[in-house]
């Protein structure tokens, strides 16, 4: 079933979708299932976007995922000792050692944290576990890196993003929430319409490369998806991607050669469904 045939069966099935885009050899293709804005909030898909700019600072050789987050930006001297272990990749995989999900904007009340200063929050965290003890999905851990990204670029990470994969890649209106201190949030809040998220997909697809220019290199994406670092195996037949809050998704498929993106607000049953209908159905 191609994408344009499978759009009328995904209707009946009365999925609150709002826009859904399919990426194959180059070519990208739109459909809006209701009216709605262009941008939406994309929740936790973005982890992907701050992933992937982890990535182009280390194909820079800027950044080695696997050293000690000090060694690129300045740890307060009364964290917990622990903090001088803790290296990107256990910020990438979730692993730094909370024992609970923290600094989450999409349902927490933000007026009510105790200082405006989010970073300070993150180190000041207990740690209930040694780095790497423990999984703890946690968007703290993403808006970490949103400012390892920061410190490292010399520039915050939304605006190295517009300049290293954003304007490279064509893409239109992109905005992303920031915390009191100016900062992207990194692990949500990123702003972007369908048909430019499934570009990140394509990017991995094509082994880093858009319209004949390498953007990402094949070893960070060799290594992102082979450590999980967000991309994740969604079903047994291949399709890889990320997922947000209300059902939003990025997903590829090596197999098939093809990558598809959609926003959403629905229940998970409904994008369980959905997914499992795509991996099937999409030739």
């Amino acid at each position: 079933m191609t994408f344009e045939e499978m759009i009328p069966e995904i209707e009946k099935a009365g999925i609150n979708l709002y826009g859904m885009a399919f990426y194959r050899d180059g070519n990208i293709v739109e459909h809006r299932f209701q009216p709605a804005s262009n941008c939406h909030n994309c929740y936790s898909v973005a982890k992907a976007f701050t992933m992937t700019a982890i990535g182009l600072l280390h194909d820079d050789g800027l950044i080695d995922v696997k050293k000690p987050i000090c060694q690129y930006m300045e740890i307060p001297a009364d964290a917990d000792p622990a903090w001088k272990m803790i290296t990107g990749e256990h910020a990438l995989k979730h692993a730094i050692g909370f024992g609970e999900g923290f600094l989450d904007i999409d349902v927490e009340d933000v007026s009510e944290y105790p200082t405006n200063d989010y970073l300070d929050m993150v180190f000041h965290h207990k740690l209930t576990y040694l780095p790497g003890q423990q999984y703890q999905y946690s968007d703290a851990a993403y808006y970490l890196l949103s400012r390892l990204v920061s410190a490292v670029a010399g520039e915050k990470m939304d605006v190295f993003l517009n300049r290293r994969l954003f304007q490279p890649m064509g893409f239109r209106e992109v905005a992303w929430s920031h915390c009191p201190k100016d900062y992207p949030m990194g692990a949500t809040g990123l702003y972007i319409s369908a048909a430019d998220m499934v570009k990140l997909g394509a990017l991995y697809l094509e082994g880093g490369v858009w319209k004949g220019k390498q953007i990402l290199s094949k070893e960070w994406i060799r290594k992102a998806i082979g450590n999980e670092y967000e991309l994740r195996n969604k079903t047994a037949a291949g399709l890889i991607g990320k997922g947000g809050m209300y059902g939003q998704q990025l997903l590829f498929n090596p197999e098939k050669n093809f990558a598809i993106a959609w926003h959403t607000h629905a229940p998970g049953e409904q994008i369980k469904a959905l997914i499992d209908f795509v991996d099937k159905e999409l030739q």
